[in-house]
């Protein structure tokens, strides 16, 4: 086992002002691991390291792709962020549905879940442990697992979501 010498500890002090890294010092010291090194360096209270010779010449850095080049992806966040393209893109495409009002579904239109596909909006209604629970049915937004009125009520921007928070919250 090895210890922290006079000799050894002006030779760390040394190598860490020339700008060498903690694992280049191990290996010069011999017998000791990079993490030894960086502990004995925060007990001693050593400033940040000299930089490196070849870390003084600026690097080149790689010119950037156009703009026009990049998708438009809006900044988003929160739950958002991680929302596939496919429904930041898809809000242009929502249609009106035919006469959903007060979120009346025709009877025709409901299905179960046995019912449901792709194309059917799987927006739940009623409570799934009565008899008379259905799901909305309606033509779905493209990518989307609801039709158009649910869309709206599911996606709601940020803002308005905080704003019905800081309403409720009276």
């Amino acid at each position: 086992m090895w210890t922290w010498t006079e000799e050894r500890v002006e030779l760390l002090k040394k190598l860490w002002a020339e700008g060498l890294s903690a694992s280049q010092i191990a290996a010069e010291l011999g017998g000791i691991t990079r993490n030894a090194v960086i502990g004995k360096v925060h007990r001693l209270g050593l400033s940040g390291r000299a930089k490196a010779p070849s870390a003084s010449v600026p690097r080149q850095r790689k010119p950037r792709a156009a703009a026009a080049f990049r998708p438009a992806r809006p900044a988003t966040r929160g739950n958002t962020a991680l929302a596939p393209l496919a429904f930041i893109e898809a809000e242009p495409e929502i249609e009106p549905e035919p006469q959903l009002v007060d979120n009346v579904i025709p009877m025709g239109q409901r299905c179960t879940i046995l019912q449901l596909t792709e194309a059917t909006c799987h927006w739940p209604i009623g409570d799934p442990s009565t008899p008379d629970f259905f799901f909305c049915g309606g033509r779905t937004v493209t990518g989307l697992p609801y039709c158009g009125y649910h869309c709206r009520i599911a996606y709601q921007p940020v803002q308005d979501r905080r704003r019905d928070r800081r309403g409720v919250r009276v």
